[in-house]
């Protein structure tokens, strides 16, 4: 009885031994390293560097930038033109923080358009880099001929400058991709390039046969100190550009303008003999130019007026003649006065409201109300 006793007793106590709970398993250093790999994997990196933006300016520059340039600065002499270009963008109202006078002729087209105008900074055009430098800029925009005038005391601060020129229509299409990087709307910037573009061929398939094409005189009218002068652009200017695209042969290559307006004498004028003479203005209507031209007995002398063809250039706030956003106005006016049987529909009016409304987004009350009334020179 004992001997069964002792041997039950032994088989609970192995029965028991087998059955005690198991220790907990250890983590290996490896299987450690693992866990936080996956961890790490999981969580959102903070350290990626975001892309940087490169633009290639005006004079082959490489201006690099680590995030959207969002305080910029435009000044300097020729900035209307950059700052009419800009506002084609609809980033540029919120991104511009000072600019430099946008006035000339009957106001100021950016004040027009700008409900924040009065929010920012205007800075004289002669501005210095420490002028600049005290808006906080996180980039500045000048015309490539200031580069070493007024960018390099500028570029000096550390403060990034991007050149541009749009002086020329071909200056124009690549200044509009630059603004379009700098917008970081490059869709933008191809729209408008299309724009420009499509009514320039429109306008090249229209006279492509033209056989005779007219002479043509452009002469800027000056009355500055009381003293009355007449001049004529360089040969590569936009102006003696526009007479070439409008079907047009400029007559004034004999008097070697340089690089800036060149004053002519009336004999000169008178012999030329051009067949189209148009008259520009940027601070008075041309239209009263020329209405008193025609009144002057050496004017009405010539053939040009004789025959009803002089012409006061178009404008409203800014003149159509210069490298401005207008230009392509210009251009589509001068062609249909140069040939008209080549434009019979064309109604300058129709052609302003359509720009104003695609490049601005100004609609036909806008256009009625606040831009029509600025018209200068002989429209219809």
């Amino acid at each position: 009885m004992n001997r069964v006793l002792f041997v039950v007793i032994i088989s609970l106590v192995l029965l028991n031994a087998c059955s005690a709970p198991a220790k907990p398993e250890t983590i290996t250093p490896f299987a450690q390293e693992t866990v936080e790999a996956m961890e790490t994997e999981i969580a959102p990196r903070t350290d990626m560097a975001q892309p940087s933006i490169v633009i290639v300016d005006a004079l082959g520059r490489e201006v690099t930038f680590s995030k959207v340039p969002s305080r910029i600065v435009i000044t300097g002499k020729g900035l209307i033109q950059i700052l009419d270009a800009a506002y084609m963008f609809p980033e540029a109202p919120e991104r511009i923080v000072a600019l430099g006078k946008a006035t000339q002729g009957t106001g100021n087209f950016i004040s027009l358009i700008d409900p924040g105008y009065g929010s920012k900074k205007l800075l004289e055009n002669d501005a210095s880099a420490e002028q600049i430098a005290a808006v906080q800029p996180d980039l500045v925009i000048l015309k490539s001929y200031l580069a070493e005038t007024v960018g390099k005391p500028i570029e000096t601060l550390n403060i990034p400058v991007v050149y541009v020129d749009f002086e020329t229509p071909e200056q124009y299409t690549r200044d509009l991709a630059i603004l379009g990087k700098v917008f970081q709307n490059e869709s933008r910037a191809q729209e408008l390039v299309d724009f420009y573009q499509n009514k320039v061929n429109f306008i090249q398939e229209a006279l492509k046969d033209v056989k005779e094409k007219p002479s043509v005189l452009m002469l800027y009218h000056n009355d500055k100190d009381g003293a009355v002068a007449f001049s004529v652009p360089p040969m590569t200017w936009i102006q003696t550009q526009m007479v070439e695209l409008a079907g047009g042969m400029p007559v004034w290559g004999s008097a070697n303008p340089g690089k800036g307006w060149t004053v002519v004498t009336l004999e000169q004028i008178a012999a030329w003999n051009a067949d189209q003479i148009f008259i520009i203005a940027y601070q008075k209507d041309s239209s009263e130019i020329t209405a008193s031209l025609k009144n002057d007995p050496q004017w009405s002398a010539l053939r040009a007026v004789k025959e009803g063809h002089l012409y006061g250039f178009p404008a409203d706030l800014y003149s159509w003649d210069q490298p401005d956003s207008r230009w392509i106005l210009g251009l589509s006016w001068l062609a249909a006065r140069l040939h008209p049987d080549r434009f019979p529909q064309f109604d300058i009016v129709a052609e302003a409201q359509q720009f104003y409304q695609r490049l601005y987004g100004l609609d036909v009350q806008f256009f009625e109300s606040r831009i029509k009334p600025t018209f200068r020179g002989d429209l219809p």
